[in-house]
Parts: structure tokens; sequence; C-alpha cells
């Protein structure tokens, strides 16, 4: 069996406020021609189709013309919902829809349910694994405590399950929206991490013949069987080096797999310069004068207008940072350069140390985890609500 992953979409989403709706709508074309050029039995969607939890009325339209146009030719696509998506809201009219072959997997508990296509050497099982919240999610798998890594096993002990119960040979694909440990993240991902931790081990897949990931926007392989195809599209500069792919599987009738990364359409180059003068001055940077720009300033003070003046040579700058040369024990170093790559958590835990001198214990530090967590249920009801 011959399948496309992808994930991510985020349809509706801008990109430093411009709209990338017209870049999304040529993915998609691009996704449904790769179906029919390449000859695909079935496409994977790994979570993260829309940005947010209410979408904009033009990317549920958009979403609406690739489930048709997926649809009339005749190729079985099965997604999940995402930590970006309203599980409940992508999940209106799945039973309807799988009819005429789209098989939305939104609900927690049909994890151990699989979408069943054949091909010439028998069924082919595709369990959707939703992104699964650990804060909503342990009543449901008997977990005692949440996690990411505990709720993930258990909804891979009910796949595992299933598939021993099933005819010997039966080969299986796993859609799952996750942070597999050993993946890279970029500054484009909404961050999941429960209890300080978001990350899982790639071992939690074991048991199966493929784990088709989603959330990371980095196409990345783990091991050969556990890979995340990357968003479609760059969301953020971090993305400026990615090479944006979706991934061609061949699933053999013993159950190997070997697979292709094919190119998706790349809207507009995303160079990172650092240095105004340069930017202004340096021909060889003519290439880039129609480039979508974020431009790092290094002057050690701020220059005078240097967003128009940008602008003027580079007509679609987006963003400018200011990052002063100095050494790291200037006290005018940015509160937000102090605080960089540290997670809710650390920060907290260093106001504590802070304000009295020493850090939390270890039950101050569980109390403060906890409320973490207590927030971040709280804020998935709330999107699940509006």
């Amino acid at each position: 069996m011959r399948f496309l992953h992808t994930s991510d979409w985020h349809l509706g989403r801008s990109f430093h406020r411009v709209g990338m709706l017209g870049a999304q709508a040529e993915f998609i074309g691009h996704l449904v021609s790769t179906v029919r050029e390449r000859e695909v039995d079935a496409v994977v969607v790994s979570g993260d189709v829309y940005d947010r939890a209410v979408p904009p009325l033009s990317a549920v339209e958009l979403f609406d013309d690739a489930l048709h146009r997926l649809a009339d030719l005749g190729v079985p696509t099965v997604m999940i919902s995402g930590n970006h998506d309203s599980a409940r809201r992508l999940g209106v009219g799945a039973g309807l829809m799988g009819r005429a072959g789209i098989h939305l997997r939104t609900e927690p508990s049909a994890c151990g349910t699989p979408v069943l296509l054949p091909d010439a050497h028998g069924d082919v099982a595709f369990y959707g694994l939703p992104y699964l919240e650990p804060a909503l999610v342990r009543d449901e798998f008997g977990v005692e405590r949440a996690g990411h890594e505990t709720v993930l096993a258990a909804a891979m002990d009910r796949v595992r399950a299933d598939l021993a119960a099933r005819p010997a040979g039966t080969r299986s694909v796993v859609l799952a929206h996750a942070f597999v440990t050993g993946g890279e993240p970029s500054d484009s991902e909404r961050d999941i991490a429960v209890g300080g931790v978001a990350s899982v081990p790639a071992a939690v897949f074991d048991g199966v013949d493929y784990a088709a990931l989603g959330h990371l926007h980095g196409c990345q392989t783990l091991t050969d069987r556990v890979r995340y195809s990357g968003s479609p599209l760059p969301y953020s500069f971090s993305e400026a080096g990615h090479r944006k792919s979706m991934w061609l599987v061949d699933l053999a009738a013993d159950g190997s797999v070997t697979a292709e990364r094919v190119d998706c359409p790349v809207p507009r180059p995303r160079p990172h310069p650092r240095h105004l003068e340069e930017l202004l001055a340096d021909p060889a940077l003519a290439p880039h004068e129609e480039a979508w720009v974020e431009a790092t300033l290094t002057d050690p003070v701020r220059p005078a207008d240097p967003m128009a003046r940008l602008a003027k040579r580079f007509p679609h700058a987006l963003a400018l940072v200011f990052d002063p040369d100095r050494p790291p024990d200037d006290p005018d170093v940015s509160y937000a350069r102090r605080l960089a790559g540290r997670d809710d958590q650390q920060i907290a835990e260093d106001f504590v140390a802070h304000v009295r001198g020493a850090g939390p214990d270890a039950h101050e530090r569980t109390v403060l985890r906890d409320a973490f967590d207590a927030v971040r249920a709280d804020e998935a009801v709330r999107e699940v609500a509006r």
C-alpha cells in the first residue's frame, strides 16, 4: 500500500500578519496532484488541520474543497485532530464523511478502532490517535497521573490489543500528534508541555509498522518507522532552513517500509540576515529583495527608523528583532533574552528563588506543576466551548 503522510496544515494561519491562504490553497492543489500522479492509495493527515479551534470561514471553505477533491479521486483519507484543532468541531459529520472515504478520528475513546483499508495483500489498519490532552483524558485511559507518556502509552496499549486480535499479517499504521523525544522543534509550534515534560519516547510506538507523526513542523526521521512529515509551509523564521515536504510511504506485504520525500511548493524564500547596513548596501543580497525577511539587528545602539529603511529595499520585510552585541552580564540585556528557552515552570521557580533567596522544594514544585496543568486543561475546555 502506498500512502501520503502529511500534517500541520494550520489552515487560516498567517505568517507575521501576512495571510497564507493562497499558499495553503496551492499546497492543497499540489497534494491532490501528487495523489493522482503518484497513484497514492491513501492520505493520512496527522493533526493541526486548522490553526485554531474556531477557524475563519475561508479556512473552513479550503478544508471543504480539499476533502471534496480527495473524495472525487476515490482515495481514502484518514485524519486526526491536533492540539490547535477543536476535536469536537473537526469531528462534526464524521460518520457521514466516512461513507465518502474521509475518516476523521477525533475521539480518544476510538483509539483502538482502526480504519481498515485493503490492498492485494490484506488489510492495513490505520489507528487515529488525536492529540491527547493528559488532564482531560486521564479518566478515559484510567491513568493515575496525567502525563503525555502515560496517556499515549495507554492509547497504544489499546492499539496493540486490537491488532493482536486481528488476522496474522495485518499491517498497521498509527497517526499521532505528539512531541516525541529526539524531534527538533521550531518557534511556530504551540507548547504542549505538561508537568514540565512534553516529550514521549519513540518506543511508545513499538508494535506497529509505521507511526505517522504530527506536531513538529520540521520533516524528520526518528526511526525508519517513526517519522514527522512537518508542516507543508513555513510558519516562523526559525523554519528558514527547513525543506518542506510530505512522506510518500510504501508499506510492503511483510510490513517493511520505504519512504520518499515529496517537496512542497515554496511560496517565497526566507533569508534571515543580521546587519542593517549590510542589508541596505550589500549587492550580494539583491536576490533576496522579493523575499520574506526577518532582520536581527546587532548594532550596540538601535538605528533610527530601521523598519522604514529596511522596507525601501525589501518591501516584503515582515519582522525586525533588536539583539545588540553585548556581554551576557550586561545589565541592559533584555528580559526577553533572559527568559529565552525557559518554560513556564522554570520561570516560576526562578521567580520564587529571586523573591525569597531559595528555590522551591519538591512539594512546592509539584504545586506549581499542578497549577500550570490545571490552567492548560481549563484553556482546552474553554476552546472547545467557544
